[in-house]
């Protein structure tokens, strides 16, 4: 398994897709998960609407590469119409470890027609569909609950695809019961580098699934 920080490494909400956490992620090898928008005709990362203080995408990538990253980035699209800019700045830095999510379909479709890395949702309110055939993994999450499906998982990584599982407490839950769940998963799965864990607390994951 994998372990990524969400929106950084932060250790206190004013932290989070800033600076200081992602080097404090990248510092400590983490990949991350983080947010993209528009500003101004600029790409910048921020989880809701910018203001102009965010750091820029390109100046992430520059950090991440400062760092030799080569651990995912899990890159939230959180506006329609990024996909021929997104492309151009990872290619100008040189990033092969990523995958998009969370875009709407229409605008997905424009992510597999430029051949971007890109992850489809799986929650209890989305469910199994064509676009899967097409995506280069899954984002398995659950918002009032986790449901670990194996067949899903099993699906995906046999075919060298990724699972990025979302953590509970993204969504505000206890780690307890489904961190156990995912423990549990069969040990190809749970060993394999193609399950990813995203979460707010990536040492305390670490030192649970990896030590």
């Amino acid at each position: 398994m994998i372990i990524i920080s969400h929106r950084g490494y932060w250790r206190d909400d004013s932290e989070k897709n800033t600076e200081i956490a992602f080097e404090r992620s990248f510092s400590m090898g983490f990949g991350t998960e983080t947010d993209i928008r528009d500003f101004k005709g600029e790409l910048v990362v921020s989880h809701d609407m910018p203001s102009g203080d965010e750091i820029t995408f390109d100046a992430f990538l520059s950090l991440y590469k400062k760092y030799q990253g080569v651990m995912p980035l899990a890159l939230n699209v959180k506006s329609d119409g990024l996909q021929s800019e997104i492309k151009k700045i990872l290619n100008k830095h040189e990033i092969s470890e990523y995958f998009m999510f969370d875009m709407s379909i229409p605008d997905m479709l424009g992510y597999f027609n430029l051949g971007l890395k890109t992850f489809v949702r799986c929650s209890e309110y989305e469910k199994s569909n064509s676009l899967w055939d097409n995506a280069d993994g899954l984002w398995l999450d659950g918002f009032k609950s986790l449901a670990l499906d194996t067949s899903y998982i099993e699906s995906f990584i046999s075919q060298d695809k990724r699972v990025c599982i979302v953590s509970p407490e993204l969504h505000k839950r206890s780690v307890d019961a489904e961190w156990r769940k995912i423990n549990s998963l069969p040990g190809h799965l749970l060993n394999s580098d193609n399950l990813i864990l995203c979460t707010d607390i990536p040492e305390e994951a670490k030192d649970y699934f990896l030590s």
